[in-house]
């Protein structure tokens, strides 16, 4: 029974997969490349932010070590 609910779900994403398709026509790849781009970008940005502050703990750690 679960994979009978399983084929259902993957039909409906195909189903709104091919909805979308048809309805975007020509600007199809400009939103595919807007929506890969901007998670892209946030992606980046949160890596970015998780380094910074990881070398600010490191920075820190050494400069109590000094004293």
């Amino acid at each position: 029974m679960k994979a009978f609910w399983n084929f259902l779900g993957l039909l409906a994403i195909m189903i709104l997969s091919l909805f979308l398709a048809v309805i975007t026509g020509d600007y199809g790849p400009w939103y595919f490349a807007w929506l890969v781009g901007t998670t892209m970008i946030v992606l980046i940005a949160a890596a970015g932010a998780v380094m910074f502050e990881k070398q600010e703990e490191e920075q820190q750690g050494k400069k109590g070590s000094i004293h």
